[in-house]
């Protein structure tokens, strides 16, 4: 098996694999029906950020003197660092005109916190990549300043759930993000969150 850095950019992992359970696969269905019109569109995924993203938050954050290209070359996305189905599975869909994300999500068992379920940590990850993602597709390059969760419920492992974020506001570099976790069905409510992120000032540096 080739492990090409080529091969890792390429593949996009935002796609079903053998790993996707039933109630996942009928979402992203559900979600490529809605994209149809192009009122929603799906992102792809890969394992490292494409070259022009890099560039992007290397103008506004990286100091060369912290991060050699030897070691961005070796970088890749924490949730796309499992082998299929053993972590994070997931795939978002953004709707441009309702500022609306939605990540369609399934925790493997490497994801395991309490026996059976997902860890508050690997939940948080999601929460914060689905809200962030959101607040970047409205504003450009962001960063976390604030999450407050929730959690209401446990999520099993190995389970599909939503999680349906919507930016509700800008206040000039800062925009406020909201999301919720429910399960396919959407009976359950398993986490609520409010996220604050900044856009980024290229001329500043955070270093």
């Amino acid at each position: 098996r080739s492990f090409s850095s080529e091969e890792v950019i390429l593949r996009d992992y935002s796609v079903p694999n053998p790993s996707w359970n039933k109630d996942l696969r009928l979402l992203f269905d559900q979600f490529m029906k809605k994209c149809e019109d192009g009122s929603w569109k799906r992102l792809p995924s890969y394992k490292r950020i494409p070259a022009e993203k890099i560039q992007d938050f290397k103008t506004h954050l990286l100091d060369p003197k912290l991060m050699k290209e030897e070691q961005m070359s070796q970088t890749q996305l924490f949730t796309r660092s499992f082998d299929d189905g053993l972590g994070f599975e997931y795939v978002m869909f953004y709707s441009d005109v309702e500022k609306r994300m939605v990540c369609l999500f399934q925790g493997g068992p490497y994801l395991e916190g309490p026996p059976g379920f997902v860890h508050g940590g690997a939940i948080a990850t999601m929460i914060d990549t689905t809200v962030g993602m959101c607040a970047l597709m409205a504003g450009g390059v962001v960063m976390t300043a604030n999450l407050n969760i929730n959690y209401k419920r446990p999520i099993p492992l190995c389970s599909a759930v939503t999680i349906n974020s919507q930016l509700d506001k800008v206040e000039g570099r800062k925009f406020f993000v909201s999301c919720n976790v429910q399960s396919v069905d959407e009976k359950t409510l398993y986490s609520e969150a409010t996220s604050i992120f900044i856009k980024l000032n290229p001329a500043k540096s955070l270093t």
